[in-house]
C-alpha cells in the first residue's frame, strides 16, 4: 500500500473527499491506467481524506466489509456513511431503535475510520415534529466506546426552519449544507463539526469549480473550522459562532460527478494538505 503514499493529512481538522470510490469514468481521469478495481478505494483514500459511502443508504454491509474498507484506508482517513433508508422511511419512526442500534453495532468495524453517519430524510410523508424528535433521542452518542457523529439531512423544505436547527442544537446533531437550489440550503452551525456537501461542480471546468470559488470555499472551511459561520452563506436562525475548534467535513458530490475527484484534490492543494 506504501506505493500510492499515505495519503492527505487533515488541515486544522479539515476533511475533504467525494462519495463513492467506483464510478467507471473516474478510471479515466483520476485512477491510473490499468488500476485493477479492488484498488480503487486503497487509491482515492490516499488522494482524499474521506470518502462519504452511499451505498449503505440502500443496505448495510457485512462487519467483515467494513473492516476490509477500514484495512484498505491509511491513518487518519475517515468514512461518512449513510444509514439505511429503511430506517427513515419507516412509519414509526420513534420505534425504530433495534434497527439503528444493528446497523451502528454493523458499521462500528470501521473501527478508528468510522467518521460521522448520515441519516437522510428524502420528499415523502410529511414529518412530524413530535416522532422526530424522539427519533434523534434514539441515536447513539458512543458504539464500542468510541464517539458517534450525527449528520441529518432532511430534505423537505417546509420542515427545514428555526425550530429543526434549535433541535439539531439541542443533540449536537449536524445539518448539511448542501450549496443546492433543490435541497434545502442553509449553513447554520448546530454541533461542533461542519459537514458541507457542495454540489455545483461543472463538466466543462477540469478541476470542477473555478479557481475563485474554490479559493472562497477553503476560506470558509478555514472560518468553520476556527469556530466561525461565513457571513456570505444563508442562515435559518441566530448565527452561532462559539469560537471553538471544529472538524469539517466537505464533500464534492453529484453534479458533474467526473469532475469531483479533481475538485476535491485541488481544494486540498488549497488547503495546504
Amino acid at each position: 500500500m506504501d506505493e500510492f503514499g499515505s495519503g492527505p493529512k487533515p488541515v486544522d481538522g479539515i476533511r475533504v473527499g467525494v462519495g463513492g470510490w467506483t464510478y467507471v469514468p473516474w478510471r479515466s481521469n483520476f485512477y491510473p491506467k490499468g488500476l485493477v478495481q479492488r484498488r480503487e478505494l486503497e487509491y482515492a483514500s490516499r488522494h482524499l481524506s474521506a470518502i462519504e459511502v452511499n451505498g449503505t443508504y440502500y443496505g448495510s454491509q457485512k462487519p467483515a466489509t467494513y473492516a476490509k474498507w477500514a484495512a484498505e484506508t491509511p491513518d487518519g482517513f475517515l468514512f461518512s456513511a449513510k444509514a439505511p433508508m429503511r430506517i427513515m422511511q419507516s412509519k414509526t419512526l420513534a420505534k425504530t431503535g433495534p434497527q439503528i442500534e444493528d446497523f451502528v453495532g454493523g458499521i462500528a468495524s470501521l473501527g478508528d475510520r468510522l467518521g460521522p453517519i448520515v441519516w437522510q430524510f428524502d420528499q415523502g410523508p410529511p414529518l412530524q415534529r413530535d416522532t422526530f424528535a424522539q427519533f434523534l433521542a434514539l441515536l447513539p452518542n458512543e458504539v464500542e466506546g468510541r464517539r458517534l457523529r450525527h449528520v441529518i439531512d432532511v430534505r423537505d423544505h417546509a420542515f427545514v426552519d428555526q425550530d429543526y436547527v434549535a433541535l439539531l442544537r439541542q443533540h449536537n446533531m449536524a445539518g448539511v449544507f448542501t450549496d443546492s437550489s433543490e435541497h434545502p440550503s442553509f449553513a447554520d452551525v448546530t454541533a461542533d463539526f461542519v459537514y458541507a456537501r457542495l454540489m455545483q461542480t461543472r463538466s466543462d471546468i477540469a478541476d470542477g469549480y473555478p479557481d475563485d470559488e474554490l479559493d472562497r470555499w477553503a476560506a470558509r472551511a478555514r472560518e468553520w473550522s476556527q469556530g466561525g459561520q461565513p457571513a456570505d452563506l444563508p442562515y435559518l436562525a441566530a448565527q452561532h459562532a462559539d469560537g471553538g475548534k471544529r472538524d469539517v467535513f466537505v464533500y464534492f458530490i453529484s453534479a458533474a460527478k467526473e469532475r469531483n475527484p479533481a475538485a476535491a484534490m485541488a481544494l486540498l492543494r488549497r488547503l495546504g494538505a
